[in-house]
């Protein structure tokens, strides 16, 4: 929705005006959010509270307008007004459904008979419901389940059995109980009915041994699980996400004291892991959240609960921002109608669903675990009720993008089996690539622990011959793992233990010769396409992330370079090699972070590589020339003590001098005497918080920058080499100060200005 009304406010000229509606208020408030956090409502709050406040809205002259379809009712007997003839507005609606062809739809279309109308869901029309094709025309776009996981903008969902022995499988549960509990939530009237007409399956779901059974599973398989993902338990009612709360933390304790007993216990190498395996289980939080009704705690305490502290805890803490917040402890909640649409938790990995669902609200259920998130291979569904068959059938309409049924073997969702035939088939793919490298994998199955030492550190060493070599393994290494993690707790991931066992400490030790990524820049690129494309007033900059800090940083000046070299003629001369090209990648990326006057050297590191990866030289001599790189840049860097500069200056003074002017001595110590001047009066006085967002403050650090250069600058800068430095130099302030002491240089120099190691 952003990036269409953007497009539109780019392409089509026009005083448009954007009025996004929807029906439920945590849709409302969620998408008022995010409109909000991208920076393009740049207005005070236009969130209509009222009918009359919308109508004043509409009238009103706003780029955006939010809406609840129900504020555009009428009082009893008033006729319905016409708010506005104009035909530059544009209703956005969001899930197109049965509110969207009523009478309170009619009254939308009354107040803006000039209006053009645009429909956005997540969950296309189910069957029976051609009515919103009539009022809102055919699709313009499709975007199903199976092509967003294709294309990595979601991940595959799979799902996994784990119904009671005793339960009611799916062939008996009653059609017309899915109907009324796909209700978006339940109110009292409707959950003594539900107890009324369905009696029996109601309370075959609700009974305590079978809820007993169910919560004692969760536990262990949520434990069990390789990722470590947040998890949703989707219970039938209210009073049923309580009870499960209650259950899952009594197993939860016992789960707790047991692994209490086996640390004390433990004298050998599980200890570490059942130490870490008890501190997550011990700082795990876990809360109810529904929604609020009349009368809750009388009724509650009528079934031996109390809401009260579950109430409190909704009221006092905000648990939809702990909840999404993936460092956050708070791994577990249970529900049975909220946070079920509208609401993405990346992180969230599975969804423990003991509700019988249908058609677009299991598919809006579903869809929670389905957000990419880093090393997340998949979203899990463990069914406990028996929802299989309703979702065979919702997937016959959402999940081909013809909205009919789905070809066979293009469903978006499979069995879990699928990933141990998977799991089987990469790992067989990862011995084939290791046997084409000359690694006998079998003969890791037959030595002794210094074997096996010997075994790696000879498999590393052919593995990093060349770049294309070392990223085919690692690239393969990485799927056996996710998909290791994404079998467990399955029993049948033991049988591919010993292998990945063999193949996790491979791709270990082999990124440990090779530089961390550094995607500072990358921040920075997607930080200026934002501010482009959107013009985000406001938003606060974060700091960037520390590529580069003390642990991984490697100090050039302190490598006995003689003895490396008798360890090359000796030893394992591939992995000599990818150690001294991983010290020289990481210290290189950092000196042209902090001075991009350096890039020559990255240039010629890359043609160094690109020649040695073509075969054009040797590994002795790649080796040779690797060796007198790192001298070049042992010097270079010691250029800051020989030109009595920092590192920020140094980075100015080579902007301004290189490639010309030719400079005497003199002028030379002119030249620095400026950048230092520069940069104290930009810190001091124009990088403030945000100047990067703001116009002004840009212009205010361009102009700073010229007049300090065209007071400072020798006569030998012509108008057009003054003209091209002071660019260069404003450039160079705007990619490395995000303003109040943060950039590139921030905590490497202290309030004197004085050259410190970090």
């Amino acid at each position: 929705m952003i990036f269409f009304s953007q497009k539109v406010l780019r392409k089509m000229p026009g005083n448009w005006t954007f009025v996004i509606v929807t029906d439920r208020k945590e849709l409302d408030a969620q998408i008022y959010r995010n409109f909000s956090s991208s920076g393009v409502i740049t207005e005070s709050k236009p969130q209509a509270e009222s009918s009359q406040h919308l109508r004043r809205l509409l009238r009103e002259d706003h780029r955006y307008v939010f809406t609840l379809i129900h504020k555009f009712r009428t009082e009893k007997d008033e006729p319905h007004p016409v708010l506005t003839e104009r035909d530059d507005i544009i209703v956005i609606t969001d899930e197109a459904h049965r509110s969207q062809y009523d009478r309170l739809a009619m009254n939308m279309r009354t107040a803006l008979p000039n209006a053009s109308f645009l429909a956005f869901t997540g969950t296309p029309l189910i069957a029976g419901e051609e009515k919103t094709r009539e009022v809102f025309g055919d699709y313009v776009s499709i975007y199903d389940f199976k092509q967003s996981a294709d294309d990595g903008a979601t991940v595959p969902l799979y799902y996994e059995n784990r119904i009671p022995e005793l339960q009611l499988t799916n062939e008996h549960l009653n059609e017309d109980m899915e109907k009324l509990l796909e209700e978006t939530e339940l109110d009292e009237e409707q959950e003594k009915r539900l107890e009324r007409e369905f009696a029996r399956e109601y309370h075959l779901i609700t009974r305590d041994d079978r809820l007993e059974t169910v919560a004692e599973d969760i536990v262990r398989h949520f434990m069990g699980r390789g990722f470590p993902g947040k998890a949703m338990v989707v219970c039938i009612d209210k009073a049923t996400a309580v009870r499960m709360y209650d259950k899952v933390r009594k197993y939860w304790q016992e789960a707790i004291s047991q692994l209490m007993d086996d640390v004390a216990s433990s004298f050998d190498e599980r200890q570490d892991e059942l130490t870490a395996r008890l501190n997550y289980m011990s700082a795990t939080d876990m809360a109810v959240v529904v929604s609020q009704s009349q009368n809750e705690i009388r009724d509650m305490k009528e079934k031996g609960l109390d809401i009260r502290p579950h109430r409190k805890r909704m009221v006092d803490e905000d648990l939809d921002a702990r909840f999404k917040d993936p460092d956050d402890p708070f791994r577990l909640v249970f529900v049975c109608a909220m946070w079920m649409t509208g609401f993405d938790v990346p992180s969230c990995s599975t969804i423990y669903l003991d509700k019988p669902m249908r058609n677009h609200t299991l598919m809006q259920t579903i869809a929670r675990a389905n957000r990419v998130f880093p090393d997340k291979i998949n979203g899990l569904i463990v069914d406990y009720v028996g929802v299989f068959r309703s979702l065979e059938r919702a997937l016959a309409i959402y999940g081909s993008g013809a909205g009919g049924k789905a070809e066979e073997g293009e469903k978006p969702i499979r069995e879990k089996s699928a990933l141990v035939d998977e799991l089987k088939s990469t790992v067989s793919e990862c011995d084939a690539f290791m046997k084409e490298n000359g690694i006998d994998v079998e003969v890791a199955e037959q030595v002794d622990a210094s074997g096996l030492i010997r075994f790696i550190d000879d498999a590393v060493n052919a593995l990093v011959k060349t770049e294309d070599i070392k990223k085919g393994f690692l690239n393969v290494a990485d799927r056996v793992e996710r998909l290791y993690k994404a079998v467990m707790p399955d029993p049948e991931a033991n049988a591919f233990a010993g292998k990945r066992d063999l193949i996790k400490p491979l791709a270990k030790k082999i990124r440990s010769l090779s530089p961390q990524v550094d995607i500072s820049e990358m921040m920075d690129r997607v930080e200026k396409l934002l501010d482009d494309s959107i013009a985000a007033e406001g938003y606060v900059i974060e700091d960037p992330p520390k590529g580069f800090d003390q642990e991984h940083l490697v100090d050039l000046t302190r490598i006995d370079f003689d003895a490396l070299k008798r360890r090359f003629e000796k030893g394992r001369k591939n992995t000599e090699a990818e150690k001294v090209k991983g010290a020289v990648a990481r210290k290189l990326k950092e000196m042209v972070r902090l001075n991009r006057s350096r890039m020559n050297y990255l240039e010629r590191f890359q043609k160094m590589i690109d020649e040695y990866n073509a075969g054009s030289v040797n590994i002795e001599e790649f080796f040779r020339r690797l060796m007198e790189f790192a001298e070049e840049l042992d010097e270079e860097e010691k250029r800051t003590i020989f030109e009595q500069l920092t590192e920020e200056e140094l980075a100015v003074f080579d902007l301004l001098t290189q490639p010309d002017p030719a400079l005497t001595a003199k002028e030379k110590k002119q030249v620095k005497k400026t950048a230092r001047e520069l940069l104290n009066t930009l810190k001091k006085e124009k990088l403030v918080l945000d100047w990067r967002k703001r116009q002004q403050s840009r212009a205010e650090v361009w102009v700073t920058i010229e007049t300090v250069l065209d007071k400072g600058l020798p006569e030998s800068y012509t108008p057009d080499i003054f003209k091209q430095k002071s660019k260069a130099v404003y450039q160079h302030v705007y990619e490395s100060y995000y303003g109040a002491g943060k950039g590139v240089y921030a905590g490497r120099y202290d309030a004197g200005g004085v050259g410190l190691r970090r």
